[in-house]
């Protein structure tokens, strides 16, 4: 019997159906944010719903117990914060909506951070059959 990763499931569960989540979400937010509309739509198609689509991927593997589904976790995440840091940043600073879509996207990518340092960890590669 192999060994059980603590936090594995729970994290696999969660980011499959955050993904799956993410994909209306990022919708409703081209549609209806005025503000910084054209970053929006371009954030949108150039990295949310392809790191949603990978996300869900990367997911689907994980629970599988996939080893190349901790690699594709890897990329999702690090695309998630490549587009949620800068662009909540900006909005932080230009708009200045802490508790609006600038302070949610700054808590997704803490929470992608935290996830990426989680699933960098090496115990995932050792007991994760191929």
């Amino acid at each position: 019997m192999r060994e059980r990763i603590m936090g594995y499931w729970v994290l696999s569960w969660i980011g499959l159906i955050s993904n799956i989540i993410a994909l209306p979400v990022i919708s409703l937010v081209v549609i209806y944010g005025p503000p910084l509309k054209v970053a929006n739509m371009t954030l949108a198609i150039s990295l949310g719903w392809p790191a949603a689509i990978v996300g869900i991927i990367s997911s689907a593997a994980l629970l599988a117990e996939r080893k190349w589904g901790v690699t594709l976790t890897l990329i999702s995440l690090s695309m998630v914060i490549a587009g949620t840091l800068p662009y909540s940043i900006v909005r932080l600073i230009s708009i200045g909506d802490f508790l609006g879509l600038g302070g949610i996207t700054l808590l997704i990518s803490i929470l992608s951070v935290l996830a990426l340092i989680y699933w960098c960890l090496p115990n995932h590669k050792k007991r994760i059959r191929f």
